[in-house]
C-alpha cells in the first residue's frame, strides 16, 4: 500500500481533547478501510504565518499513514464537512521517517538550547563586530580637491 504523511489544522478554540477524538476519528475511518496509522503526533498550538478563516492559531496534528488512496479520500471528504478543520494536506512519500519528526526536533532543541533568546545572541555578536565604520551621509560634504568617486573609495 502507499505511504503518505497527512497533516491537519484544527481550530484554536477547539480543546485539546477534541483534536484528539477528531484524530481517533479519522484514524478509525482509515482503519475501516483497509489502511493504518503508522504514527500520531501532536505538534501542539501555533501560530500561522496569515490568517485562516479569522483564526491566528491553530492545532496541528501530523499522522503517517499507510492505506489505499480511497481511505485518503474519505478523510479528506471528512475534513472539509468538518468546521473545526482549518486545512490539511496529505503528501505520498516513499518511506515514513523513523523517529520524531522535524517539527518535534526543532522545538527539542530550542528547548535544549541555554544561552539566551535570539535576541541575546544577536546582541552579543553585533558587540563582538567591533567599532561600525560611519555612513555616508554621516561624513560630510567632500574635503577640496577631492571628488565624490574618490570619497567613496575610503
Amino acid at each position: 500500500m502507499p505511504l503518505y504523511e497527512h497533516v491537519f489544522l484544527a481550530r484554536q478554540d477547539v480543546s485539546a481533547q477534541q483534536v484528539e477524538e477528531l484524530t481517533a476519528q479519522l484514524t478509525g475511518v482509515i482503519q475501516q478501510l483497509g489502511g493504518k496509522v503508522a504514527k500520531v503526533e501532536q505538534w501542539g498550538v501555533r501560530s500561522l504565518s496569515y490568517r485562516v478563516r479569522k483564526n491566528r492559531k491553530a492545532h496541528f496534528t501530523f499522522m503517517n499513514v499507510d492505506a489505499p488512496s480511497a481511505a485518503l479520500t474519505e478523510v479528506e471528504r471528512q475534513e472539509r464537512l468538518n468546521e473545526d478543520v482549518l486545512r490539511y494536506l496529505t503528501i505520498r512519500v516513499d518511506e515514513h521517517e523513523e523517529g520524531p519528526s522535524a517539527m518535534l526536533r526543532k522545538s527539542d532543541r530550542d528547548r535544549d538550547d541555554r544561552g539566551g533568546g535570539f535576541r541575546d545572541r544577536d546582541r552579543d555578536r553585533d558587540r563582538d563586530r567591533g567599532e561600525r565604520r560611519p555612513r555616508d551621509r554621516d561624513r560630510g560634504p567632500p574635503r577640496e580637491g577631492q571628488s565624490e568617486e574618490a570619497e567613496s573609495e575610503e
